[in-house]
């Protein structure tokens, strides 16, 4: 996923939660926000916290679901930001069903957002 994808300013990340959209389900959260101007394509921001585990931990899982969003980017819409926010025992779960039960679970929270 090339960096012009991504969210890293706070205020991205703010104005995502605070004027977007929210789904969740048991192991993932997804907002989203409509940007004005510029069709640059979907960004992605992720927020990964400290109770998932280890920062070796996190960043796999960070790599993790930016590799499922970026193969399903295409098909969302192309001004829209999104912060996808991970919920304790994913990395668990992750671990125990494998990195095709994860773009499961990615297709399942970006399908209620298209809902």
């Amino acid at each position: 996923m090339q960096r012009r994808h991504r969210l890293s300013r706070s205020r991205d990340f703010d104005a995502v939660y605070r004027h977007g959209r929210s789904v969740s389900t048991r192991y993932l959260v997804l907002y989203w926000f409509a940007r004005e101007g510029s069709v640059e394509g979907a960004r992605l921001g992720l927020a990964v916290p400290k109770s998932i585990g280890p920062a070796v931990v996190r960043n796999k899982m960070k790599r993790r679901l930016r590799e499922h969003f970026r193969s399903r980017a295409e098909e969302l819409p192309q001004d829209q930001d999104y912060v996808l926010v991970v919920r304790p025992g994913l990395a668990e779960a992750v671990e125990a069903r494998g990195f095709d039960w994860l773009g499961d679970r990615v297709d399942e929270i970006l399908g209620k957002a298209a809902a």
